[in-house]
């Protein structure tokens, strides 16, 4: 059980679900969730999605109304933490103010990571990661004609597909030999560089950009590596994005490629945990280190945290999941399949719905789920048993899934 007031540094997932949690699991102490942003706390994964393409106002994201934290005594401040008073615990504001904190929990989360080329600063190179982002390319893309994203991530090819929708040209860059190779099996890769393509999406696979050109303060295009120039008047970055670990490092924490914290989300510091996107967390269940971007990591790293702060201490052993939403295709992942060696199918691509079984060995890592929800269900409880599935079941349709649960 902590004593004195609970500081959270960024307002994103994880900081908000921390604050809730934390007066949901009877909290009394002042909460401070500080927010960077000059919104209230919002959800992110609809922002390349389905917010981008509508018409609804920020009110829409808000996980919350003001009211909620008038009423639930969670102190929102606007502002940017400069630094951490360890001794004195604590934090210093770009404004001057000082905050106490008794424990302090860093929800930095990440940033993009930039584009370095000729022109990269123009006005109409964006990026997409929060809410202003956002807003800029709806109030621009109904006067483009042709985007390029550069990136062909989970962030690139739903941007991709909305743009698409929208009416406008696209092009599609990655150096990758196919779109999404570090998050999913090349069986998943296939069907989405199909589908995107049957949309009227250009992929181009094994090149970078080189330049982006411009007259007058103007995109005109893109420059390639094959030597090939694409026309544009909008280009979008989705290159990865980097941990915010500098103000832990500033004031002295361990940091690698993300803040480094225990099986309890602790920091060096035992006055300060770290949680979401920034934390470099150690899995039991996965045997080593690892830095999630998921809501899920987000949300449960908060619900986990809040316990321990309330006197239920528990390990972090949450299970992953992810999802993408690309044009009318939902793909679902459980697990991680990182390290996988063998790849069985369930489902007919062909019919728009199948799940990727992952396997190493005969040890099953993750699902990949293409319009299937039962499928990625299934696999979220099963691997959260700590359970597998013998690949020829995942392969028979006849299998009855629910059997393994038993």
């Amino acid at each position: 059980m902590t004593d004195g007031p609970v500081i959270i540094v960024g307002a994103g997932h994880a900081g908000y679900q921390l604050a809730a949690s934390l007066r949901q699991a009877g909290f009394s102490d002042r909460v401070c969730l500080i927010n960077d942003e000059a919104h209230l706390p919002y959800q992110r994964p609809p922002l390349s999605k389905a917010y981008i393409k509508g018409s609804s106002g920020p009110d829409s994201l808000m996980f919350r109304p003001e009211k909620f934290y008038q009423d639930q005594k969670i102190e929102l401040i606007a502002g940017r933490v400069a630094a951490i008073d360890r001794a004195a615990r604590k934090v210093k504001l770009a404004s001057g103010e000082a905050l106490d904190y008794g424990h302090l929990v860093l929800a930095t989360g990440a940033r993009n990571r930039l584009l370095d080329l000729p022109n990269a600063n123009l006005p109409d190179v964006k990026y997409l990661r929060i809410l202003d982002d956002s807003e800029a390319l709806r109030a621009i893309m109904p006067s483009k004609k042709r985007a390029v994203i550069i990136g062909a991530g989970f962030i690139g090819l739903e941007f991709a597909s909305t743009a698409r929708i929208k009416g406008l040209e696209v092009d599609v860059l990655e150096l990758a030999p196919r779109v999404m190779a570090r998050a999913v099996t090349a069986e998943v890769s296939e069907y989405f560089q199909a589908r995107h393509r049957e949309a009227g999406i250009r992929i181009h696979l094994g090149v970078q950009a080189t330049s982006i050109e411009a007259e007058g303060g103007k995109v005109t295009g893109v420059s390639l590596s094959d030597g090939r120039h694409l026309p544009a008047d909008l280009v979008v970055v989705g290159v990865g994005v980097l941990p915010n670990i500098e103000l832990a490092a500033e004031a002295g924490l361990p940091v690698a490629s993300g803040i480094i914290v225990d099986e309890y989300l602790a920091t060096a510091d035992p006055n300060i945990s770290a949680i979401g996107d920034c934390a470099l967390f150690n899995s039991p269940r996965f045997g080593g280190s690892l830095r999630l971007e998921s809501v899920q990591n987000a949300t449960d790293h908060a619900r986990c945290l809040a316990a321990r702060l309330t006197g239920d201490k528990k390990v972090y052993d949450g299970q992953p999941w992810f999802w993408s939403d690309q044009g009318d295709d939902k793909l679902q992942i459980a697990g991680l399949t990182t390290g996988y060696d063998k790849v069985v199918l369930r489902g007919d691509p062909a019919k728009k719905a199948f799940s990727a079984f992952c396997y190493k060995g005969e040890e099953l890592l993750g699902i990949e789920s293409i319009n299937r929800a039962g499928d990625h269900m299934f696999g979220r409880r099963l691997l959260g048993m700590h359970r597998s599935l013998a690949p020829e079941h995942a392969a028979d349709e006849n299998f009855d899934l629910k059997s393994a649960l038993a």
